[in-house]
């Protein structure tokens, strides 16, 4: 992702912009043929030359196209290199170009969406059946799988790669329409080339620049992706702790947790992840600042672009490919998950035997502060709640042994499980 934004490789969309204008106007009878084979076949640049000539003219684009036409000289046809350049301003290049260089990056993002989908796809067929609390407000609800989290986590990978590709695809768009975009120096019909040349499609309607919203939609679907990143990571630190203790990072042969507490396994990769997230985030920001510039232009977004282009995708990229290998090597305790759900002595079934003495005929408000009360007496004095309701003769005038017990199944609360996988997984869910 770093050489893609590389001033080589920055510089060289430039070329291929430019070098797909000639040959376009060429093909129209406006340039020389002859003149655009030349450039196709001699034209170059040096970024250290680039640089010098900026240093002095204080212009990007002037300092390339005068870098370039130096090397056609030295080649032998300075003639030609008249043609470089012809009837475009600026932003028509570096417009053109940034779209080529977001498909590359895209192109990688896609990619490791993909690649993170696919760890948390084999992990959740993994863990589809293993037992483990669910919470809310970290405090124990009722009993989940650890596979169904994998499989939110999963879909949600989805919807982020479906957004991701829209992005991108709402930014493979290209403009030669001139300064203010009225195509004063050519028709449209000669950007429908230039385009096509670059496999981009050319914006409908264009200012000097390619509008910005489509850059906003694009960090910002970044965000999302790398948030999903982060709520994973987060899940993560909260199962690591020592109270905790249902999954962990690997923790390789050599690692060291702290400088001075030798037994520390720190769930330091989840912490990087939440960490870098929020500077994707924060970079969406400054991306709805840019959608507003002053008339048909100004530069003001061209800066922040420089820093929030490369980064987000840079980070996104980083960002994938840390939480795939996490999920990838997370290292599971289905025993302490279910000695976890264990832990409250059946607190967590307290909803199916309400609704169970609801069905048996028990008016709803007096069921729910019988099983209320009994919980809480449970809570408070560490008891064993399942006891409690089996010894409560008002819950054994309406319930038997036998559906007391049922109450209390795991298996009951857990059977829909294989159809929410079919949902997600179809025909590759195990039953």
């Amino acid at each position: 992702m770093g050489r893609i934004w590389s001033d080589q490789n920055r510089f060289q969309q430039w070329l291929e912009v430019e070098l797909a204008a000639t040959e376009a106007l060429a093909e129209l009878g406006v340039v020389p043929a002859e003149a655009a084979t030349l450039l196709r076949r001699h034209a170059g640049f040096d970024v250290k030359r680039i640089h010098e000539i900026e240093e002095q003219v204080k212009h990007d684009v002037i300092a390339f196209t005068t870098a370039v036409a130096e090397t056609m000289a030295k080649a032998g046809h300075a003639e030609a290199s008249r043609w470089l350049h012809y009837g475009l301003t600026s932003n028509d290049i570096v417009d053109t170009a940034q779209a080529l260089l977001l498909q590359q990056a895209s192109a990688l993002l896609t990619a490791g969406l993909e690649d993170l989908r696919a760890v948390l796809k084999r992990r959740a067929l993994e863990f589809q059946h293993t037992v483990q609390i669910g919470r809310t407000h970290g405090v124990h609800a009722e009993p989940i799988t650890f596979g169904l989290k994998l499989a939110i986590w999963y879909e949600e990978a989805g919807r982020d790669l479906a957004r991701l590709r829209a992005a991108a695809e709402d930014l493979r768009v290209g403009k030669t329409s001139g300064a203010v975009g009225t195509f004063s120096h050519f028709a449209p019909e000669t950007e429908e080339l230039i385009c096509a040349r670059l496999n981009l499609k050319p914006a409908p309607v264009a200012s000097q620049v390619i509008q910005r919203d489509r850059h906003a939609f694009f960090v910002s679907a970044l965000a999302l992706a790398t948030a999903l990143c982060e709520k994973i990571a987060l899940e993560v630190r909260h199962l690591q702790r020592t109270e905790v203790r249902e999954a962990e990072e690997y923790f390789s042969r050599g690692q060291k947790g702290s400088s001075t507490m030798p037994h520390k396994r720190n769930p330091v990769t989840s912490e990087q992840i939440c960490g870098l997230a929020r500077v994707v985030r924060s970079n969406v920001q400054a991306a709805f600042e840019d959608v507003a510039l002053w008339h048909e232009r100004d530069i003001s977004h061209s800066s922040v672009e420089r820093v929030i282009l490369p980064d987000s995708t840079i980070l996104a990229d980083y960002l994938f490919a840390k939480t795939t290998r996490l999920v990838d090597t997370l290292v599971v305790y289905p025993e302490r998950m279910r000695r976890n759900v264990d832990l409250t002595k059946g607190l967590v079934f307290s909803s199916p035997l309400l609704q169970d003495l609801v069905a048996a005929g028990m008016l709803r408000e007096k069921a729910y502060a019988l099983v209320q009360s009994n919980a809480m007496r449970a809570w408070e004095d560490d008891g064993d709640f399942r006891a409690m309701m089996e010894a409560d003769p008002e819950v054994r005038a309406f319930l038997t042994p036998e559906r007391i017990a049922a109450a209390f199944s795991v298996e009951r609360q857990l059977r829909n499980v294989d159809k929410i996988f079919a949902r997600v997984f179809g025909r590759e869910a195990s039953a």
